[in-house]
C-alpha cells in the first residue's frame, strides 16, 4: 500500500505534517548536523523582529517536572540579519520555511512582513503572545479585539499565508480562535506556553530571573490536546497542534484532534531527532492501523 503523507495549509503543501515549533529550533543549523531538515515538513525559525532584541536578563530556563521554563524573551538579532544570514540556509533544504515575527506594536509586526514579502518565504507565523505596548502590555493574544485588529492589520500587508499563534493564557480558546478568523487568518497554531513560576528554595529566589516564563513540555500536552480540539471545532482554519509532542503517537493523537500540522518543540532540547523520530512515528502508526492517508487522522476521534 502507498501511505501519504502530505497536508495543506492555506494553499502551502507539507509532504508530511510535522514541523518544528519556533524558539526550539533556531534556524536549523545545529540540527542540521544530525539530520537532513528535508525530512521535515516545516521549519518554523525562532522570533524575528523588526530590529535586534537583547532578551531578558539571566537565568532564563530553569527545568520542571516533564517540562521546562523558558523567559528567553524573543532574544532574535533582527529581520536584516534573519534575511542575509538563514534564509539563504535553511533554503538548502527541500522543506517548507515559515517565519515567527513577534513585535511591540502593529508597526513592528508589518515592518518585519513587509520585509519579508518578497522573500522565499512560504508562510508566517504571528506570535501574539508579545505584549502590547500601546495598550498597557498586555499581549495581543489575550485581547480578542486586540487579536482581530492585529490579524486583520498583518493581513494587509502579507503576500504569504498568515498563521496566527495563539496563547493558552486565556479563559476561552474558542473566542481567540474566532477572533484570528474574523481578522483573516489563514490558519492558527496553538498552543504557545502556559504563563508560571519556580522558586528555588535553597536560594529563596526566583528560578528565572524575569519571575515567570513559559512553561513547555510533556506536562502541558493535555491541555494542548483540550484547546487544539476546542478550536478546530470552533472555526473553519486549518490548525497546528503544539504542545508537549514527542513522539509520533503524540503528534497522532493532535491529528485526531483536529490538527492539519503538529509542531515538535521542547522535545529538541532533549533529543534532537525528535522532529524526524515524530515523522516516521506517524508512518509507522499509519501502516500498523492501514491508513493509506494521514488526512483520515484529521479530527478523526469518535464523539
Amino acid at each position: 500500500m502507498e501511505y501519504k503523507t502530505r497536508v495543506n495549509l492555506a494553499g502551502v503543501e507539507l509532504k508530511n505534517p510535522v514541523m518544528v515549533a519556533s524558539g526550539t529550533f533556531g534556524s536549523g543549523k545545529e540540527y542540521s548536523e544530525f539530520y537532513d531538515l528535508g525530512l521535515l515538513g516545516a521549519i518554523t525559525v525562532k522570533g524575528v523582529a523588526n530590529a535586534p532584541w537583547a532578551g531578558n536578563a539571566t537565568p532564563r530556563i530553569a527545568e520542571t517536572h516533564s517540562g521546562m521554563i523558558n523567559a528567553i524573551g524573543l532574544q532574535n538579532p533582527g529581520v536584516d540579519v534573519f534575511i542575509e544570514r538563514d534564509i539563504p540556509f535553511i533554503r538548502q533544504f527541500d522543506t517548507r520555511l515559515i517565519v515567527n515575527v513577534c513585535g511591540k506594536s502593529i508597526t513592528d509586526y508589518c515592518e518585519v512582513v513587509e520585509k519579508l514579502s518578497d522573500q522565499p518565504v512560504d508562510m508566517l507565523e504571528i506570535n501574539v503572545s508579545c505584549p502590547n505596548v500601546k495598550e498597557g502590555g498586555i499581549a495581543f493574544g489575550q485581547d480578542p479585539s486586540a487579536l482581530e485588529t492585529i490579524t486583520r492589520e498583518v493581513k494587509k500587508c502579507a503576500k504569504q499565508p498568515i498563521i496566527m499563534k495563539l496563547s493558552p493564557n486565556v479563559t476561552d480558546i474558542t473566542v481567540m480562535a474566532k477572533a484570528a478568523e474574523a481578522g483573516g487568518a489563514d490558519v492558527i497554531s496553538l498552543i504557545n506556553t502556559l504563563t508560571s513560576m519556580k522558586i528555588d528554595i535553597h536560594k529563596r529566589t526566583f528560578a528565572v530571573a524575569n519571575k515567570t516564563g513559559g512553561l513547555s513540555g510533556p506536562a502541558i500536552k493535555p491541555i494542548a490536546v483540550r484547546m487544539v480540539y476546542q478550536a478546530a471545532h470552533a472555526v473553519s482554519l486549518p490548525v497546528i497542534g503544539m504542545g508537549g509532542i514527542r513522539n509520533g503517537e503524540d503528534a497522532v493523537e493532535f491529528l485526531l484532534a483536529g490538527a492539519t500540522a503538529v509542531s515538535v518543540g521542547a522535545a529538541n532540547f532533549s533529543n534532537p531527532f525528535a522532529g524526524k523520530e515524530t515523522a516516521e512515528g506517524i508512518l509507522d502508526y499509519m501502516k500498523k492501523y492501514q491508513v493509506a492517508d494521514v488526512n483520515e487522522l484529521i479530527g478523526a476521534v469518535k464523539e
